[in-house]
């Protein structure tokens, strides 16, 4: 089985790795759907495939784009591959890298192991150099490590997946990071050295098959920095899930939001995230509406990703706008005090008849 997991170059929401040194120069990744095969570029820009041929090293495929490519980024896809593998079996995948950067442009493969985090800040942490606990370094393998691409050009390199006759089951996690270099041309120049400018991971899930341990749940459904007043939206949310197991999990589910008379007044559906083995992970959420006033309740319905099991979570919150709420409490206090004055007035005169 293999699906596509989104990424962005403009949130958090988790895949993409990157590292910026000395160039001012912004790169994107191919961003698919959590819980779907398609893949689109983090940027907008109008692209055809025109050729496809065999690239010189003849160890990856080579194939031009058209259009507005001249955008000073390099695309990298997909954003996650998920693959179950029995003992012994190989398979081989691809990635793509898309050079819209300049013609010449040097590219570094590298494999890292990932984990997952235990604050649930992140949704993935890479190991550098270090093997991480559920490593893939003994699976994943490219033909070679380096590469030239120029402008408009889109590189299909194969990835060979190998588990061994003898490995037990359970997942495996890891990242197949892409570089992007300075060219032998421009490091002879007279321009500022700058080895290594951006890197950006496709993440890995490799799953061997047989008995392994599936257990995880929903921790809490909470108000991102605990504010429970605010004055209006968007009403920044947290959803907490805790993978005990030892494989992967994808939960995914639904938000309803009720308002101080029991009405439905928003609803967010939550697609399908991962969550790592071991660790949590944060799943945030940013609900708003056009006019918000009085309390509301946030009900939160997770499904595990595994045996159909349901989590149930709420929270409440108030919205207050004080410009609005002291306007009002103005306009009354000036009634009530007109209505007093007037009133005492009209008693004096009774008084003095």
């Amino acid at each position: 089985m293999t699906t596509h997991t989104p990424l962005s170059m403009h949130r958090v929401f988790c895949i993409i790795l990157l590292c910026s040194f000395a160039e001012n120069t912004a790169f994107a990744q191919e961003t698919p759907n959590e819980n779907s095969s398609s893949t689109a570029t983090s940027s907008v820009v109008s692209e055809e495939v025109t050729t496809q041929a065999n690239a010189p090293e003849n160890w990856y495929r080579s194939e031009w784009i058209t259009g507005d490519i001249e955008v000073g980024d390099f695309v990298v896809g997909p954003g996650r591959t998920e693959i179950v593998l029995e003992p012994g079996q190989t398979v081989t995948k691809e990635i793509t890298i898309t050079n819209r950067i300049t013609d010449n442009r040097d590219f570094l493969l590298e494999i890292e192991d990932i984990t997952g985090t235990t604050d649930g800040s992140k949704s993935v942490t890479l190991s550098g150099d270090e093997r991480g606990p559920y490593s893939v370094q003994d699976y994943i393998s490219v033909p070679d490590t380096t590469f030239t691409l120029d402008l408009g050009e889109r590189a299909r390199i194969p990835v060979t997946i190998s588990v061994p006759a003898d490995a037990e089951p359970g997942g495996h996690y890891g990242s197949v990071l892409v570089s992007t270099v300075r060219s032998a041309e421009s490091q002879e120049s007279n321009a500022p050295r700058s080895p290594v400018i951006a890197r950006v991971g496709t993440l890995f899930f490799i799953r061997v098959a047989g008995e392994v341990e599936t257990s995880g749940e929903t921790k809490d459904l909470t108000l991102i920095n605990d504010k429970w007043w605010y004055e209006k939206g968007p009403i920044e949310l947290g959803v907490l899930y805790e993978n005990t197991g030892s494989v992967h999990l994808n939960p995914y589910g639904e938000i309803s939001i009720t308002n101080m008379f029991g009405e439905q007044v928003g609803f967010v559906e939550l697609e399908p995230w991962f969550v790592l083995p071991k660790s949590l992970r944060l799943r945030e959420i940013s609900w708003d509406r056009e006019f918000l006033l009085g309390r509301y309740t946030v009900t939160a319905q997770v499904n595990r990703g595994y045996s159909d099991i349901v989590d149930e979570h709420s929270v409440s919150f108030w919205v207050l706008p004080w410009k609005i709420v002291g306007g009002v409490f103005l306009i009354l206090f000036i009634i009530i005090f007109t209505i007093r004055a007037f009133f005492r007035t009209f008693e004096f005169k009774r008084k003095g008849d």
